[in-house]
């Protein structure tokens, strides 16, 4: 396109009104400045577009066939500009949020129940990964926002504290009583037991392994496991003794379908919370869903 919008927009208006005095109070120009700008538009374009009369201008053959195209476009363009202002009056928008299946079972549903309801126009996008993922997505621009354990190097992420998790071993009255007949002791169950943990590449998993490697506690026969909805049905099957945060099998510890194995040297609890990039733009929807969980926490 060799003419800039406004020579079309100036070619438009006067094809709708028909006359150069009336397009010139419409777009407040003058109308030598209107006349000008068709002369460069026909001069561009190699053929004529109007012609005048005593009456005003009327479209040529070819003013007729550019016309249709040039209202099409602006058009569009009208229409384009009220969907923008009813998005932004509705508060259309779209969030990526990146957190471990776990996390987002037990921590975050709760909140987008409540930021959906009183954010309906905004969509949510879940990649559901661990938590080194997420901050890998985070780093490379591809989600908003994550649900993560506070990572040791925060670097250029933001960590608003969520919640206080605690890491605990369990496993079924079952597994524990076998143990026992077999002359197992309670200080033993760790190294004489089938462990199971999640994977290596998990921020948990690692958190674990510095635990024994720091306490010098050696463990013999593991299991590795993705995902901890898993751990938790296998410790309640009798598989073996697994690891898994204790906030959310609170209610199998009640009921005795678990049972917590005591452990000689506590396991230092650890933070949750959303974390977000602090070195560049933060998108209306963002904004929004920061400002909506600092509210929504103090309430639960």
């Amino acid at each position: 396109m060799n003419q800039n919008l406004s020579s079309y927009r100036i070619f438009y208006t006067v094809a709708n009104t028909g006359n150069i005095s009336k397009a010139a109070r419409e777009l407040y120009i003058s109308q030598p400045a209107i006349s000008k700008s068709l002369q460069k538009l026909e001069e561009s374009l190699g053929c004529r577009l109007f012609s005048r009369s005593s009456r005003g201008v009327l479209l040529t053959d070819e003013g007729r066939l550019l016309y249709e195209h040039v209202k099409e476009a602006f058009e569009t363009l009208t229409l384009g500009e009220e969907k923008l202002k009813r998005s932004i009056e509705l508060g259309v928008g779209h969030l990526k949020i990146g957190v471990s299946s776990t996390l987002c079972k037990y921590l975050l549903l709760p909140y987008l129940k409540e930021f959906i309801k009183r954010n309906p126009h905004i969509s949510i996008s879940i990649n559901c990964q661990s938590t080194n993922e997420t901050l890998k997505l985070l780093e490379d621009n591809k989600i908003d926002i994550g649900l993560i354990g506070r990572p040791g190097n925060l670097k250029s992420i933001h960590f608003d504290f969520l919640a206080e998790i605690e890491d605990s071993f369990v496993a079924a009255k079952e597994y524990i009583r076998n143990l026992r007949a077999r002359g197992i002791k309670k200080d033993q169950i760790l190294q004489s037991s089938t462990l199971m943990l999640l994977d290596k590449n998990n921020m948990t998993r690692q958190y674990i392994d510095d635990y024994f490697l720091e306490n010098q506690i050696a463990v013999k026969d593991t299991i590795d496991i993705s995902d901890m909805d898993l751990l938790i049905e296998f410790a309640r099957i009798g598989v073996g003794v697994a690891c898994v945060i204790k906030n959310f099998i609170e209610s199998d510890l009640e009921n005795g379908c678990l049972v917590e194995i005591p452990v000689e040297i506590p396991i230092p609890k650890r933070e949750v919370g959303f974390a977000y990039k602090t070195d560049g733009h933060l998108s209306k929807s963002l904004k929004t869903f920061i400002e909506f969980y600092r509210s929504f926490r103090t309430q639960v």
